[in-house]
Formats: structure tokens, sequence, C-alpha cells
């Protein structure tokens, strides 16, 4: 069902190969019964609240499959919101896809564990945000949550799907990690993804509170090691992801500017990263156009591939090509100009901005705010959201 690599011009007008989107996330609601202080989602929700219909979503699988799209990924905010999830796995595992929830688990119960692998759905990731009771539900802002999660990892397993755990570790859990590990052993886990913060969103803003410091960083990957060792080939497959603000080199953000991944958000605008649209672009939306003509035609998709657009050092750098310039998102945020180095490079003239954030976060000068959810914007005005500004 895949088709021959296309072909689209440059902003110089040079001819640009652009292969499929292999990679397709669905960002099916920003809606979520959780309030985590490191959510990715947008700040400002109640903007985001015009959800895509169910065949709205269908015509979306089947335009990105016959581009040559291979794996789906439903997310939210909580996927498990959308009552017709069950229809959507169908129509996308019908087309071919690999199909992947990435869940809080909240929302989940035997029954439909049972209705989703009727479906079709091939994997499930669950989060948890701590490994005991107490610290879990204190950063989900929600009671209950941890049991609620625990009884779902287990019920996930013996129904057959691989156990698939994702812990976003920030200085509130990153002590609990030997526990956290424990915990993915009794769960009989198949892959847990140990994954620090990023930060984005409401990360982005409760930054101060969540970024650890490199010792807490390097005393916590010792212990990752040291577990490993001691399970000897066995049990977990355990991934450590650190925070790119103690690294010298930035991620390859997406693997490059559209060319692996495609976003489509609850409204329907198509993103070549969850985060773009903070971005000073007009980005595309699926009403109005199909995917192959975002993918291969759009401005906004075409802006950052390449190398044309990138300023010094990267563009004389022989290792732009395994970086592409790092997170135009981080570059925004940091420096309020997409088209910057990554700070994060010690090669960047804005590097002192990742020495800063660090020495911030030692001393947190504000209150932690809670994702405030979209069901909680109809009732409250901006003024009154005062009551989701909780300390951990």
């Amino acid at each position: 069902m895949t088709k021959q690599a296309s072909t689209n011009l440059s902003k110089q007008g040079e001819p640009a190969v652009v292969g499929p989107p292999l990679w397709l996330l669905a960002e099916l609601t920003y809606d979520c019964p959780l309030h985590c202080p490191y959510c990715s989602n947008p700040t400002q929700v109640s903007e985001t609240k015009n959800e895509l219909s169910t065949q709205q979503w269908c015509q979306v699988f089947s335009q990105a499959r016959e581009l040559g799209a291979v794996q789906l990924g439903f997310s939210g905010g909580e996927p498990l919101l959308r009552k017709d999830l069950e229809v959507l796995v169908k129509h996308s595992r019908d087309l071919g896809f690999y199909t992947n929830l990435i869940t809080s688990g909240i929302g989940l119960t035997e029954k439909r564990i049972a209705r989703l692998k009727e479906a079709g759905l091939d994997h499930i990731q669950i989060s948890f945000q701590g490994a005991d009771p107490e610290l879990n539900d204190a950063i989900a802002g929600r009671g209950n949550a941890y049991q609620h999660k625990f009884d779902m990892a287990k019920s996930i397993k013996s129904q057959g799907y691989p156990m698939v755990l994702n812990f976003v570790l920030s200085k509130q859990n990153l002590e609990q990690i030997a526990d956290i590990m424990r915990l993915s052993c009794e769960l009989n886990a198949d892959y847990v993804e140990l994954a620090s913060a990023q930060y984005y969103g409401w990360a982005y803003e409760n930054r101060d509170h969540l970024l650890p410091s490199q010792n807490q960083l390097v005393e916590a990957e010792r212990v990752v090691n040291e577990f490993r060792n001691k399970q000897q080939g066995k049990g977990p497959h355990f991934i450590f992801v650190t925070p790119d603000y103690f690294e010298t080199r930035p991620k390859a953000c997406m693997n490059g500017w559209g060319s692996t991944f495609l976003t489509v958000t609850p409204d329907g605008s198509a993103l070549p990263c969850h985060g773009a649209k903070m971005l000073p672009l007009t980005f595309p939306n699926i009403k109005k156009k199909s995917i192959a003509d975002i993918w291969q035609q759009d401005f906004s998709f075409d802006y950052f591939r390449g190398d044309e657009w990138m300023p010094q050092p990267c563009k004389g750098c022989d290792e732009k090509e395994k970086d592409f310039g790092g997170c135009r998102c981080q570059a925004f945020m940091m420096t309020g100009d997409m088209h910057k180095t990554d700070p994060v490079c010690s090669k960047s003239e804005d590097h002192h901005l990742i020495q800063q954030a660090i020495a911030s976060a030692t001393k947190p000068s504000k209150e932690i705010v809670k994702r405030v959810n979209q069901n909680a914007m109809k009732f409250a005005k901006y003024n009154e959201l005062n009551i989701a500004r909780i300390k951990i």
C-alpha cells in the first residue's frame, strides 16, 4: 500500500526528496482525567476543543496509510475518553497499521481491554507517575489512580498484550528509580521507558520544579545500570532517557523536520511534531487539505527540511546530519527565534540559557501549576484558575 517517495520544491527551488510519514500520531483529544504538571500538551487547552469526528479521523488514517505510514499511535490527553476509540482502532487495523494506545490507564476496564483487542489493537503503553500510591496520585492529581493503573497493567498482560510501561522522571520521583524498576518487575513488564520530562507545555511552565540536578541524574543512571547488571538479561528491558539539558549536542528532534513523523491534533491541525503549533508558522488542517498535500507540498512542512534554513554554526557543522540543528520548538521557547541553533548545543551562542535554567531549578521561585483540563475550563474563568495551583 506504500508509494514511492515523492518530490517537492524547497524554498530555494531545488528538488527535495520527501519520503512517507512512517509514524502517525493521532492526538484524539486533549481532555484528560489527570493533572500532571509535566504534561506537554498546550497550556491553552480551552482553545482546542473542536475535535475531529469519527469519520474525519478515519479519513486521516486512510490517507496517511495510502501515503505510506505504517505505525499509528493513539494519544492525547487521554484517548480512552473517545467513545469511538474501538471504531478507530478497527479501521486503522483493517488498513494495515501497527496500532499503539498511549494511555494513563484511567478509563480502562477489563472489558474495554478485551474490546480493543477484538478491534485489533496491537500494543498498549500505560504510564505511571511514581512507584507508590501516595506519590503517584499526588503527581497525577487524582486519588486512587495508582491502584487502577496497577490493576489494569495486570489485566493488559493477562490478556496477551506485551507489557509496556512509561515513567516520566523528574525531580519529583527520581529518587524512587530503584522502586520504579522493582515495580516494573512485579508487573512482569517487557519494556519500560524511564523517560525524563521533556520541557514543553505545562512541563516548561513547571521546569524549575521538575528539572533534576546533574548529580541526581548521574546517581539515577548508576542505579539503573546496577539493576540491569543484576538482571543478567532477564526481566524487563529498561530504556533510560535523560533530559537533553545536560547534553552537549541536541537531540535529532523527530528524526528531522517533516521526515518521519506526522502529528494530527484534536482539531485537525497537522504538525511535524507535537509541539510545533507554538511556532510562528501557519500550519494546515486536514479539514481543508489532504494528508498528501500537507506532507508533500505545504510550506510549513517544507520550512525546516534540508539545511538551507540553518544559521551558523549549524550550517557549517559536520554534525548537522545527525541532529538537524536540534529542536525548533526549544529554540523558539528559549531564544524567541525558531531559526536559531538549539541552545542545548554547546556551540550555540545561547547555550548559557540552558545553564541558567539548570541553576534556576535549584531554587524555584513560584508554585507548581497543575495541568488544567478542558472539562474544568468549561466551568471556570481564567481568573478563577488558582484552584489548580497547588504544591505537591
